[in-house]
């Protein structure tokens, strides 16, 4: 990943630490998936992965309310559709959209992330977000239940 993050183009503008508060699946289990114990069925396999932490930089603040939806397709992708709300340490609001793809590490619980980011809000300290490109790179950790995002200003 840190490859990854030293090509990435533009400003990085915030750094997250989440914790994984919660995991829901429908039939298939994550960790059944990963370990190879389990292959994605054909019609693949939906996993809810609750999140919430800080987020530093530009945007300083914590993120509550975090949800990604991951689609594990049966051809080894792994879709995300992530929402989530940043509350800024100044008291505003901004909605965070994730739509990206993960690979899952072999042999390892791990999985890289590239997302789009897309941020919104109608506060206007933080307008400038509604307009620009957030591209991210994060790493998960599923043996600590954890998730660093490095998110990079196009």
């Amino acid at each position: 990943m840190m490859a990854e993050v030293q090509k990435m183009r533009g400003e990085k503008i915030y750094e997250c630490d989440f914790n994984i508060t919660g995991v829901t699946d429908y039939g298939v289990t994550l960790d059944a998936l990963l370990s190879g114990k389990e292959k994605v069925p054909l019609q693949g396999a939906r996993i809810d992965v609750a999140f919430e932490g800080d987020i530093k930089g530009r945007i300083t603040g914590k993120v509550r309310s975090g949800v990604e939806y991951l689609q594990l397709r049966a051809d080894g992708r792994t879709d995300l559709d992530g929402r989530a709300t940043i509350e800024t340490e100044d008291g505003h609001r901004i909605a965070m959209r994730i739509e990206g793809v993960a690979t899952p590490r072999a042999n390892e619980p791990m999985m890289d992330l590239v997302a789009n980011v897309r941020l919104t809000t109608a506060a206007p300290k933080y307008d400038w977000v509604n307009t620009r490109q957030i591209w991210g790179l994060a790493t998960v950790n599923l043996a600590t239940a954890k998730i660093h995002v490095e998110s990079f200003l196009q």
